[in-house]
C-alpha cells in the first residue's frame, strides 16, 4: 500500500469512529490531520436543474463532512480502485477514475448509497502527507435496498411507493447540498463578517469599505521602485567630501564637545540639517542641508593628521559611516 492510499485508509478509519457526541472540535481536529491549512475541496455533480460545481475552503471542510452524517448517514468511507500516482514538484497527485463514496442510512429504512465518480487528490510531499486539493466529480449513484425489506412490504403499495423514492440526489443528501449552496454564498462574505467583527461597522459600511479597497487596488498605479538607502548614503559621502556630523580641520590636541550644537573650540564644524521628509522613503528632494562654520582661529600649522583624534567626537559611533578615515580634503589641509 502506497503512502497516499494509506492516508485514505486512515481517513476512512477516523470517519468510522464518528459518534453523535462528536462536536465541532472533533471535526476541526479531523480536518487538521488530513487537510492543509490552505486546502480546497470541490464537488461537481449533475442535478435536475443542470450541472453544479461547489468549491469550499479549509475553514468549511470540517462542516462538509459533518453534513453527511447530519443528513442521515451512519457511516462514510471511500474506495479507490486502480488509482494512478504521479509526483510533481512537492506534490503527490492521486487520480482515481473509479472512486466510490459509500454511505449507510438507517432511516427511513436501511439503505446503502454508492456514489461513483472521479477523485483527484493532491498531497503535500512531507511527513504529514496532508491533502491540499480534493476534487470529486460525481458521475452516478445507486441506492441499494435489502431483498427482505421488499418482500416484507410487497403487499403494502404505499410503502413500496415510498421505497421507490430516492433519499439522495446524485448520492448527496439534501442537507449536504443545502450546505454547499450556502457555502458558495457565504464564503465570499467572510471578509465582510470579519471586518464587522473587528471594527463593529454596519453591514452596509463593511460592504462599502471592502468595495472601495478593491477599487483602489484595481486603479492605483504601480509603486515606483525605491532606490536602496545604502546607495544614497554612498553618493552623499562621495559628493561632499566633508559631509560629516562633526569633522575637525585643525587645532592642537583632541577636545570634547557637548552633544547639542556640535561646536568645538578652535576647530571647523560641519553642521548637517534635518532632511525635508522625516520617516518616509529617500527621494530626490530628501537631502540634508550642509553648512560650514568658519573658524578664524584655525591654524594649519597645528592641523591633526592622527585618525585616533576623531574617535571621541559625538558622531563617531560604532558602525557609523563617519567613523572611517577623515575626508581627503581635510587630509590635504593637514599635510
Amino acid at each position: 500500500m502506497s503512502q497516499p492510499e494509506y492516508r485514505i485508509y486512515e481517513l476512512n478509519k477516523r470517519l468510522q469512529n464518528w459518534t453523535e457526541e462528536c462536536d465541532n472540535l472533533w471535526w476541526d481536529a479531523f480536518a487538521t490531520e488530513f487537510f492543509e491549512d490552505d486546502a480546497v475541496l470541490t464537488v461537481t455533480c449533475c442535478l435536475e436543474d443542470g450541472p453544479k460545481r461547489y468549491t469550499i475552503g479549509r475553514t468549511l471542510i470540517p462542516r462538509y463532512f459533518r453534513s453527511v452524517f447530519d443528513g442521515g448517514a451512519t457511516d462514510l468511507y471511500f474506495n479507490l480502485k486502480h488509482s494512478k500516482e504521479t509526483f510533481h514538484s512537492n506534490l503527490v497527485i492521486v487520480d482515481c477514475d473509479k472512486c466510490s463514496m459509500v454511505t449507510l442510512h438507517s432511516k427511513p429504512i436501511f439503505t446503502k448509497v454508492c456514489t461513483e465518480g472521479r477523485l483527484y487528490l493532491e498531497f503535500t510531499f512531507d511527513d504529514l502527507m496532508r491533502i491540499k486539493s480534493w476534487h470529486f466529480n460525481i458521475k452516478q449513484s445507486r441506492e441499494l435496498l435489502s431483498r427482505g425489506i421488499l418482500a416484507t412490504h410487497a403487499q403494502d403499495p404505499p410503502m413500496l411507493e415510498q421505497l421507490s423514492n430516492s433519499i439522495t440526489r446524485s448520492g448527496l443528501s439534501n442537507f449536504t447540498l443545502n450546505y454547499l449552496r450556502l457555502c458558495v454564498i457565504l464564503e465570499p462574505m467572510q471578509e465582510l463578517m470579519s471586518r464587522h467583527k473587528m471594527y463593529n461597522l454596519s453591514p452596509r459600511d463593511c460592504l462599502k469599505t471592502c468595495l472601495f479597497q478593491k477599487w483602489q487596488r484595481m486603479v492605483a498605479p504601480p509603486a515606483e521602485p525605491v532606490r536602496p538607502p545604502t546607495a544614497k548614503r554612498r553618493k552623499r559621502k562621495q559628493s561632499g567630501g566633508t559631509a560629516s556630523a562633526a569633522t575637525p580641520t585643525g587645532g592642537g590636541k583632541k577636545k570634547s564637545s557637548p552633544a547639542a550644537g556640535f561646536s568645538l573650540s578652535g576647530q571647523d564644524v560641519m553642521v548637517v540639517g534635518e532632511p525635508a521628509l522625516m520617516g518616509g522613503e529617500l527621494g530626490d528632494q530628501d537631502e540634508r542641508l550642509i553648512t560650514r562654520l568658519e573658524n578664524g582661529q584655525y591654524d594649519a600649522a597645528h592641523a591633526l593628521d592622527d585618525d585616533d583624534d576623531f574617535r571621541d567626537l559625538p558622531a563617531a559611533v560604532t558602525g557609523s559611516p563617519w567613523s572611517s578615515k577623515a575626508p581627503s580634503s581635510q587630509e590635504s589641509k593637514s599635510d
